[in-house]
């Protein structure tokens, strides 16, 4: 049986989708979002709120579910894995703060804040 998506995912992709980044819009199906605070416990991850897998979304705590603007930012993570899904990943090798990737979801929270209600938090440290 097949779950239905957090409805935070469907606005997230319903941001998404005007932006055309990728030849396909963003796939939601399968993907999902969940609380995990004992992930951002580890020591490279302690800065982040959010983190994003080829098939999930993980938030720092159950308050962020909702937060427009990390979810919108961690689902363009998976729109760029479903298109790159190699490349996207190791290009954190080379650094965080000036990646292509990053610098994209940042961008694309950005551009469809306007059209979205306003969250409580910044999506990035």
């Amino acid at each position: 049986m097949t779950r239905p998506p957090h409805p935070s995912l469907v606005a997230a992709k319903i941001r998404l989708d005007p932006l055309a980044l990728y030849p396909r819009p963003v796939r939601i199906a399968g993907v999902r979002l969940l609380a995990a605070p004992w992930f951002f416990r580890l020591p490279w991850l302690r800065r982040f709120d959010g983190y994003a897998t080829h098939r999930a979304i993980l938030v720092r705590a159950r308050g962020l579910l909702d937060d427009g603007d990390l979810v919108t930012h961690e689902l363009c993570h998976v729109w760029q894995m479903q298109h790159r899904p190699v490349r996207m990943p190791l290009s954190y090798l080379r650094g965080y703060a000036g990646n292509r990737y990053e610098l994209e979801a940042r961008g694309a929270v950005e551009r469809t804040r306007a059209s979205s209600r306003s969250s409580r938090r910044s999506p990035c440290p």
